[in-house]
């Protein structure tokens, strides 16, 4: 009986260039670990980069909230203000009615009673005026004959 012994796999097809070939493997694993960590430093500024992104999103949003509710506290108060403002403005309306008639019931007759004292000096500046119409009319008709 023979007892298998341990072997090595033997190819035909060997690389001759032992050193250069470990060092070229050496060389790209120390660069496929440097690209990783410049990924790594790339990821966590990219990480920083959307924390800032998330952090300018969330300030808007507060700001956008706050002027939403200063805006609807502003109306609430502008609508608040003019419920306030109504009654004044009709009692005002009416108090300006009642002034109104008051005045135009004192001036009534100091309208009439000048119209009175006025009726004969516009009757009479009217007359006058009809007298130079006609005067006017006559001397046109003359010179156009």
């Amino acid at each position: 009986m023979r007892i298998p012994q341990e072997s090595t796999i033997r190819s035909n097809f060997s690389c001759r260039t032992g050193l250069l070939h470990s060092a070229a493997m050496k060389f790209s694993l120390i660069a496929t670990i440097v690209l990783l960590a410049l990924a790594q430093g790339s990821f966590a500024q990219d990480a920083s980069d959307l924390e800032k992104l998330g952090k300018f999103f969330e300030d808007m949003k507060t700001k956008l909230m706050q002027d939403m509710t200063e805006l609807i506290r502003n109306q609430d108060l502008a609508n608040q203000a003019q419920t306030q403002i109504q009654p004044l403005v009709a009692q005002i309306q009416e108090q300006l009615k009642t002034v109104a008639i008051n005045v135009e019931e004192k001036i009534r007759p100091l309208t009439a009673n000048m119209q009175e004292q006025l009726k004969p000096q516009i009757d009479s500046f009217q007359q006058q005026m009809e007298a130079i119409f006609q005067k006017l009319t006559e001397q046109t008709m003359a010179i156009g004959n």
